[in-house]
């Protein structure tokens, strides 16, 4: 008879002890409320980061429309050019078959 009770109460008694212990333990600390000052001093550093964002951006949009207008003005030029070299091939050729005749 003692050994089927042995049998249940040690079990018992086991896990009645590993649930005390899981139990007890300490809550973990709270962390520390942030000073109004910091979390002003964190926001304000993050938005000026997306201003100099915003900077860069603006600043990269001007020089690359400053490169189209280059661009478009060196295509009309080479336009040009094409169209008086082709004029003057053209005169040229005109007159080879004058004298030819």
């Amino acid at each position: 008879m003692q050994t089927s009770l042995s049998k249940y109460l040690l079990p018992a008694t086991l896990t009645l002890l590993l649930t005390a212990c899981a139990s007890d333990q300490p809550a973990p600390p709270e962390p520390e409320p942030i000073i109004s000052g910091e979390l002003m001093l964190r926001e304000s550093q993050g938005i000026a980061s997306l201003g100099d964002n915003w900077k860069k951006g603006k600043q990269l949009t001007e020089r690359g429309n400053v490169l189209v207008r280059e661009g478009q003005a060196k295509i009309t030029e080479g336009n040009r050019l094409i169209d008086e070299g082709n004029r003057i091939m053209r005169e040229s050729e005109e007159t080879y078959k004058g004298i030819k005749k």
